[in-house]
């Protein structure tokens, strides 16, 4: 099969298009063809050298851990899937692959309405934004005040916190201002003096902060959170058992996944696509997320197999 992969450790150049050999289904499993796979800053430190826990130390490595495509190989023991089936589902390297094997757990249905781009991506967001919000106990009648709330996690976690009846204060840049609006959430926009001007359009205070920019963003969410058990960071995890604060901590599940992804279907959430890359331009797709600035989710494509 054709892959995304390195063999050594760097920056974006050392991701390049190699053929491995394509991964088998075992029991309990399921091979997916892959049509999309999300981009995630996870990706890019796994590229640059960080090897997650309980990953294998061998090279070349498959980057990526979100995805949808076509079911092609179901394993033993497997009920409920069946080949052909589309999906979307996790995993923990090697979706920037046109084969991905995944324990049968860790996929649900993709809903005709849903794009692949969309289905691709849209695991991290969900998932990493309601952990986040369960964390933080948000809930009606919350003032919540989500950094980089213009990105995939920040988009879904606007939606989130509206969905639970919370008023959002998000930061962004100026140019996405009215997206925010459109998603629920009052903006603000970054950079000095940014404590103050959440002070006024929160006259009431702030009760949580979901900080998904790190540096200024996290130190301005202590200043107006009184209680560090209700700020949670996606950025800063060296930082934050000194400061007291959380990291996102839970599993991702394709009961969640699918529920998203019906609503996405359903016209009642929004997940924007900033930008699609073909597999063969995958550094570039590292190199775009890597900018830290954008709005909506980077999805690699892989063409259908003919």
């Amino acid at each position: 099969m054709k892959a995304a992969a390195f063999s050594e450790f760097g920056g974006p150049e050392v991701l390049r298009v190699m053929e491995l050999e394509a991964p088998q289904a075992g029991p309990g499993q399921v091979r997916v063809r892959v049509r999309a796979a999300g981009v995630q800053p996870y990706d890019a430190a796994v590229r640059a050298g960080w090897t997650p826990p309980g990953v294998s130390k061998e090279l070349p490595r498959i980057p990526g851990n979100e995805f949808a495509g076509v079911v092609d190989q179901v394993g033993e023991d497997v009920t409920g899937v069946s080949p052909g089936a589309e999906v979307l589902g996790f995993t923990q390297l090697g979706a920037y692959a046109e084969y991905v094997v995944v324990p049968a757990t860790d996929v649900a249905a993709k809903p005709a309405g849903v794009p692949w781009e969309v289905a691709g991506g849209l695991t991290a967001g969900v998932q990493t934004a309601e952990i986040a919000l369960d964390g933080l106990g948000v809930g009606e009648g919350d003032t919540v005040l989500i950094h980089a709330a213009a990105g995939s996690v920040g988009t879904a976690a606007v939606q989130i916190a509206r969905m639970r009846g919370a008023t959002v204060i998000g930061t962004a840049r100026e140019e996405n201002h009215e997206y925010l609006r459109e998603l629920g959430a009052i903006p603000v926009v970054y950079g000095d003096g940014l404590a103050d001007r959440v002070r006024t359009l929160a006259p009431g205070g702030v009760d949580a902060a979901l900080d998904g920019a790190g540096g200024h963003a996290l130190q301005v969410s202590l200043e107006l959170v009184k209680d560090r058990e209700r700020i949670l960071t996606l950025v800063e995890h060296g930082k934050a058992a000194e400061l007291g604060v959380k990291l996102t901590q839970g599993v991702r599940t394709a009961e969640r996944l699918g529920r998203y992804a019906r609503l996405y279907a359903e016209g009642a959430f929004a997940f924007p696509i900033r930008r699609a890359f073909p597999l063969e331009q995958a550094a570039d797709a590292h190199r775009e997320i890597e900018t830290g600035h954008g709005r909506g989710k980077i999805v690699i494509t892989i063409a259908a197999a003919g």
